[in-house]
């Protein structure tokens, strides 16, 4: 018996499938106490979805298969997670066209969001079967060390930033139900043999070694504000200026953050852009990097999810200040009647500072060489975040950036006089961008 507590540290999203509610995508919730749900089923789905990357075998093992006329059923029991009492946040989205970057008719939606800070009290129970004691020990804890590193994530558009979450603290049980006292003990749910612990492998006595694959490729820069950001939100307070910066729930306080789905819109649309400057199918490079969803008019073809796992990023230290506007008539040059409006947007300073990541599992040469202008693109702030870019808005600088590829890392630092320091193999990363440019992608 393992039980542990699972904390959000980002928006989460698990939904309930409605949707004849008040809004587009709303969040399940226990029916009787009205809290927080998470059911077995997406727990067992994620966790074997995460086995599965590392071990086809060892994920059938542990949780079953059905192939046939030879079915197995999974020793490993997940139980339902109430959480504590819901605190939500409402995300607006628009699909966007790529070719006119303009927000698609009769796309706009809304997404309820359990805060970052949720709790959820996680409950498993592992039959082991004898002669499978190693192998279904190792499985159990290669899952749970996933949920202890912050490596599986939960929910809807996970690959955006939302379900990020944690497990800090496990407490394991055991009981020999092939002994009287064992199964009496499992029976009256005696635990006072319990162990508990930060380190799951620790605590069930099993070594896991890193099963990192050797060709993810992971992305991570700081970047300076050039001047302002502004992703508009609904502010909710009938006080607050028209357009509010997006703000998310991070320890309990609101703080401005880029949202992962404006960060991989941004890239999308260069990425298609920098394809069809060299010549290449940009749709189709895009699709296969940030995923494929079917649009009117286009031939039916099965979605794909995005390769490209993008964090939603903090504002850290920022500038929040209100900027009255006015629309001008364009004939006369005035004021356009009942026109003013006010903006919040975060404005930067000498502090303030952006953390991004991207994560991309069996990552190619050609894909690190895309990732290595999309960079470049950032770090100059040639590629604006966020809307209203045409009046300046969005800029970054970068400071510094990590990249790390096939047990090979890379350092870029923002030198006097705007010059890039680059640490490691710089002949290797021109090799990334000629494979990039010279490909058939």
């Amino acid at each position: 018996m393992v039980t542990g507590t699972l904390v959000l540290e980002t928006p989460t999203h698990l939904g309930n499938g409605d949707a004849d509610g008040l809004l587009d995508m709303p969040l399940i919730l226990d029916p009787l106490e009205g809290k927080a749900l998470l059911t077995g089923t997406s727990i067992a789905g994620v966790l074997r979805a995460y086995l599965r990357e590392y071990s086809l075998l060892l994920a059938q093992q542990l949780f079953g298969q059905a192939s046939g006329d030879d079915n197995v059923q999974s020793p490993l029991i997940v139980d339902d997670a109430l959480g504590s009492e819901p605190d939500f946040e409402l995300r607006d989205g628009v699909a966007i066209d790529p070719a006119t970057r303009t927000a698609e008719a009769r796309k706009k939606f809304d997404i309820e969001l359990l805060a970052a800070g949720t709790e959820f009290l996680l409950s498993f129970e592992l039959l082991v079967l004898k002669g499978q004691e190693a192998d279904l020990q190792e499985a159990l804890a290669i899952v749970l060390q996933g949920l202890e590193k912050g490596e599986i994530a939960l929910g809807k558009r996970k690959r955006r930033g939302f379900g990020r979450c944690r497990v800090s603290h496990w407490m394991v049980c055991r009981y020999d139900i092939a002994t009287p006292q064992g199964l009496i003990a499992w029976l009256s749910n005696d635990q006072s043999a319990q162990t508990a612990g930060t380190d799951i492998a620790a605590l069930l006595g099993v070594s896991v070694t890193n099963r990192l694959s050797p060709s993810e490729c992971t992305l991570e820069g700081t970047f300076l504000i050039d001047g302002s950001v502004l992703i508009r939100s609904g502010s909710g307070e009938p006080n607050a200026p028209d357009f509010v910066h997006l703000h998310s729930q991070r320890n309990g306080k609101a703080v401005p953050v880029l949202s992962g789905t404006s960060l991989a819109g941004t890239l999308r649309a260069r990425a298609w852009r920098i394809a069809a400057t060299l010549g290449k199918d940009g749709k189709a490079l895009t699709d296969q990097l940030f995923g494929y969803r079917q649009r009117k008019g286009e031939q039916k073809t099965p979605p794909t999810a995005s390769r490209l796992w993008i964090d939603e990023a903090v504002v850290q230290h920022p500038l929040e200040l209100v900027q009255n506007r006015v629309k001008i008539d364009r004939f006369t040059g005035g004021p356009y009647p009942g026109a003013l409006f006010n903006e919040q947007p975060v404005f930067g300073q000498k502090d303030t500072r952006v953390q991004i990541r991207a994560r991309l599992p069996k990552a190619t040469s050609e894909d690190v060489g895309l990732l290595l202008l999309l960079l470049k693109d950032l770090w100059t702030g040639d590629l604006p975040v966020g809307g209203e870019s045409s009046i300046g808005r969005g800029r970054l600088r970068g400071q510094e950036a990590f990249l790390t590829y096939r047990a090979t890392s890379w350092v870029f630092r923002r030198g006097e006089n705007e010059t890039v320091h680059v640490e490691g193999d710089k002949a290797k990363l021109e090799q990334f961008v000629q494979s990039f440019v010279e490909g058939q992608g």
